[in-house]
């Protein structure tokens, strides 16, 4: 008896199956285009991440800044957290997808992470460019209906609650993605940053900007805050490599701290 077939539904890609073998893909298409016989020649990445997200081909100015948030956003550096878990992964020899998921899990909270973004989305979506809204919504966020693994926000979303004022790369990245023209946020945020730095009492964040961006390139909350995850893992990748190259005796944070007694590698690889 033939069993049933199972059906994958979905809108983002369609497959037909070669002549001689039904499991391999003789063309794949995205959206409606042919990834391997059109975008792979005429599209470049982060013209197709922006289809894959979006579902329609970005226009040159949402394109200049997708590439330029993600270039922003690729390295956060060893002292962000996300980062800082791959390196910690990447010192004690752990495998690739471990380092990855280290940075995945710690740089997913509410604060300089994927929620924040996801929560800074919607305050766009609620807002839009009106100050006095935004003003009220920063002080007071809004409660979430229903439980939710994720705890409330306990500071001004998109802001740096530890900051002292607004940081040079901060401030760079916001002038660089508000001159694409892809969107009026952007420049809103530009031209209003001194007034809600001064309401919320702490300086613009990061993760304000990227949220402003997101907004700009018409992304949902949940769409901002799965591509944010992607865009920051380059730079973990990297440092965890680095660091898994170096080995423990080199990793920066438990330098005079940690002390092994049993050691079962002795001196071994890595060791100064």
């Amino acid at each position: 008896m033939e069993l049933p077939r199972d059906v994958i539904r979905s809108r983002i890609w369609e497959e037909e199956p070669e002549a001689d073998n039904e499991f391999a893909a003789r063309a794949c298409y995205c959206r409606g285009f042919d990834v391997y016989g059109e975008l792979l020649t005429k599209a470049g990445f982060i013209e197709y991440l922006f289809l894959l997200f979006a579902g329609d081909p970005p226009t040159a100015a949402q394109a200049r800044l997708l590439d330029r948030l993600a270039l922003a956003l690729a390295n956060p550096g060893p002292r962000e957290p996300s980062v800082n878990a791959a390196m910690a992964a990447g010192a004690g020899g752990s495998s690739a997808a471990s380092a990855l998921m280290a940075a995945l899990a710690v740089g997913a909270g509410g604060l300089g992470g994927g929620r924040e973004v996801w929560w800074a989305v919607r305050g766009w979506h609620a807002c839009g460019t009106d100050l006095e809204a935004w003003v009220c919504w920063l002080r007071e966020p809004p409660v979430e209906p229903r439980a939710d693994v994720w705890p409330a926000p306990e500071h001004p979303v998109g802001f740096d609650p530890n900051g002292a004022s607004c940081a040079e790369p901060v401030r760079r990245t916001l002038d660089a993605l508000a001159a694409t023209g892809a969107g009026e946020r952007l420049a809103w945020l530009r031209a209003q940053r001194p007034v809600l730095e001064a309401a919320v009492g702490c300086p613009l964040a990061m993760s304000g900007v990227a949220a402003a961006a997101y907004a700009d390139l018409g992304l949902s909350p949940e769409q901002a805050e799965m591509l944010h995850l992607l865009l920051r893992l380059p730079g973990a990748a990297v440092h965890a490599l680095e660091q898994q190259g170096l080995g423990w005796r080199r990793y920066p944070f438990f330098a005079e701290g940690l002390e092994l007694l049993d050691d079962p590698g002795g001196a071994g690889e890595g060791a100064p």
